[in-house]
């Protein structure tokens, strides 16, 4: 269908828009903002634009509340458990952890949609974890979770395939609204891990100290926004399973930005993984066409 093709496009632009978001947040910790504060004034700032527009109407409100707060605090805590995640493990543990995420979505689309694991679907994937292995040169040996680093970064994955599995279900709702829960969502569970563990998370730095910098989230909410469109509104036509693969560009463009502006190492490596990280979602869209899902949404 065209609006799946559309929606697979839309999805990987904003993939690879992900992939840039540490340039804001690392120049929002050159500000002042270390450990969760720059993610939570990202989300400040766009949670700032969002509820005027919200309490305006103008949007119309389509969706009961408590489904709209389950997929906020779903997709939304993901991004944010795996942001927490990296300042507790090594951010190579905390990538293959998370980007584990194709997997969960194609095990709960099988189990929840009906949807069909595919020889295409099979191949994909295994290019997308081998890719992933390969970009972050990853041996014979697969990390298990060994501390709270490793298993926020898990979680999050996890959380991002139900959430997913959420929006998708819930595919007669309105993108505006999905963007906001996510948003909202975030900002809960960002605020509660800094409530639960603020020696870790807040960083020694004060509310007093970071008001003065938490109106650059407004500014930055021009690239959020349209960002987390991108995202959100993919994830309502496509199924979880295809949604982890495409997200996936989001690594790619990650480690090729890092090799441009932050002088990290870019060697046939990173471009070989790469490469069969762009061949697994170009097999996905491709290979096979979305089956109709005979689910009731």
């Amino acid at each position: 269908m065209r609006s799946n093709a559309t929606a697979s496009i839309g999805l990987v632009i904003g993939g690879a828009l992900w992939g840039l978001i540490w340039l804001p947040l690392r120049y929002l910790e050159g500000l002042g903002l270390p450990g969760a504060w720059s993610g939570l004034a990202l989300y400040v700032g766009a949670a700032l634009v969002l509820l005027p527009l919200w309490t305006s109407g103008r949007f119309g409100h389509t969706a009961p509340l408590r489904l709209l707060a389950v997929c906020g605090l779903f997709l939304g805590g993901a991004f944010s458990l795996y942001a927490s995640s990296l300042l507790l493990t090594d951010v190579v543990r905390a990538l293959l952890l998370f980007y584990l995420t194709p997997i969960w979505g194609t095990a709960l689309g099988v189990f929840f949609l009906g949807e069909t694991l595919t020889r295409t679907r099979v191949m994909a994937l295994l290019m997308a974890v081998v890719g992933l292995l390969v970009v972050l040169g990853i041996g014979d040996t697969v990390p298990l979770p060994r501390n709270l680093g490793d298993w926020l970064a898990l979680l999050s994955g996890l959380c991002w395939a139900i959430g997913s599995l959420k929006v998708y279900q819930m595919g007669s709702t309105n993108t505006f609204e999905q963007i906001t829960a996510f948003v909202f969502g975030s900002l809960v569970v960002t605020v509660a891990v800094m409530v639960i563990a603020p020696d870790i998370f807040v960083a020694d730095t004060s509310v007093l100290m970071a008001l003065p910098i938490l109106p650059w989230g407004i500014v930055m909410s021009v690239y959020v926004l349209p960002m987390l469109f991108l995202t959100v509104w993919p994830a309502s036509l496509l199924t979880p399973g295809r949604v982890g693969i495409l997200l996936m560009s989001d690594l790619v463009v990650g480690v090729i930005s890092a090799a441009l502006f932050a002088g990290e190492p870019f060697g046939w490596r990173e471009g070989a993984g790469s490469l069969l990280i762009i061949g697994a979602a170009v097999v996905e869209v491709l290979g096979k066409r979305a089956p109709a899902m005979t689910t009731a949404r």
